[in-house]
């Protein structure tokens, strides 16, 4: 019968009563000391306020860019070049600084009393202008050796044949030095100006058979120009 009486107790208690009870186990307990387990006292202002700072990480430091040099108009136009001042002799004088071999004129070649021709393109082929061309690429053909009669025969009939744009052909036979072969007159008043007529004689001279063995010959356009070739007989001798 007590038990009964106690159970219908608990049942009628008030449910006020019940609130408070769960408000009191779900208040957080107060900070206990660790060795004495008394209720440790909350820190003072002075010592929360004292607590470093947390440390926040910074990136490092980046250094400066460069300055860009200062760009002028001035220093764009200033050519990058060392200038030579003039050498002052002994006698104060200044002396003229020469200028590079490559850089220097060639002196002109003595022109031997020649004078140098108008260069006007004809059609016709009379001047340096128009024959030089043709007889570059045919240097091979400049002369020819026969052996005829018990004799050499040294001919020019292909540089007779462009005549008209030389003023001197030379000829010089086993080293010796070159000599003058005189050129037939251009008969400018033909329709073929660089004709070989009959009163121009013969465009070959004679030698002593197989003793022509090296020829240079040097050609002088009419506007002072030059040209050299050497051969050797078994080049130019005609079978």
């Amino acid at each position: 019968s007590d038990l009964m009486a106690q159970a219908g107790a608990a049942v009628s208690a008030p449910p006020a009563q019940a609130e408070v009870q769960a408000q009191v186990q779900e208040e957080p307990a107060a900070p206990q000391d660790a060795q004495t387990g008394a209720e440790a006292d909350p820190l003072p202002e002075s010592v929360i306020e004292a607590r470093p700072p947390s440390r926040e990480i910074l990136p490092a430091p980046q250094p400066a860019p460069e300055a860009a040099p200062e760009y002028t108009a001035e220093a764009e136009a200033a050519p990058q070049v060392a200038i030579l001042a003039p050498r002052e002799g002994a006698s104060g004088s200044q002396d003229t600084v020469a200028p590079p071999a490559f850089l220097a004129p060639k002196p002109a070649a003595p022109s031997g009393g020649l004078v140098a021709e108008p260069q006007v393109a004809t059609g016709r082929f009379l001047t340096a202008l128009e024959v030089r061309p043709i007889l570059n690429a045919t240097k091979a053909n400049w002369i020819a050796v026969r052996e005829y009669g018990g004799q050499d025969l040294l001919y020019v009939t292909h540089l007779w044949s462009w005549r008209c744009g030389l003023l001197e052909l030379r000829i010089g036979l086993n080293g010796a030095a070159p000599e003058i072969w005189p050129l037939p007159p251009c008969h400018e008043d033909l329709p073929a100006a660089a004709a070989i007529l009959e009163s121009d004689g013969l465009p070959y001279r004679s030698f002593p058979l197989r003793s022509v063995q090296l020829i240079e010959v040097q050609l002088t356009y009419d506007d002072l120009g030059t040209s050299k070739v050497r051969f050797n007989r078994a080049g130019v001798v005609i079978p």
